[in-house]
């Protein structure tokens, strides 16, 4: 068996986690900058080389982007399913912020409450509740 863990790389990763933190209720675990590999350049001493953000019950991994620029795209989208309705739409609200609902958080025909919202840093969440 394998543990999948999103890696997101980042313009500024701490900022983005931070953000995460709060939207999801969870909280940055460890920070190792550049600084801390031998033989670095200066310019990216600060840079974070890997972040660990522990949040909705999950693990996620970030780090700036150093060697090219963060490029949006549309290949891939988080998803969360939470147990009630009331815990999904907080953070489907949260994630919002600044961002822009593609799908309105609501009743779908399959039972579930579900939405879909790109946040203020680029990334798709799906936000869904437990079928019925």
């Amino acid at each position: 068996m394998a543990n999948l863990y999103p890696y997101i790389f980042s313009e500024d990763a701490r900022k983005q986690a931070e953000f995460y933190a709060y939207a999801l209720n969870g909280e940055v675990v460890s920070v190792q900058t550049f600084e801390q590999a031998p033989n670095v350049d200066e310019s990216i001493k600060d840079k974070v080389m890997h972040l660990t953000l522990s949040a909705a019950d999950q693990i996620f991994f970030m780090a700036d982007a150093v060697q090219e620029p963060v490029r949006l795209g549309t290949q891939i989208n988080l998803v969360l399913e939470y147990k009630t309705e009331q815990e999904a739409h907080v953070v489907f609200q949260k994630l919002s912020e600044d961002g822009k609902v593609l799908m309105p958080f609501e009743k779908m025909f399959w039972g579930a409450m579900f939405g879909r919202v790109e946040d203020k840093f680029g990334l798709t969440w799906q936000i869904s509740t437990e079928h019925d």
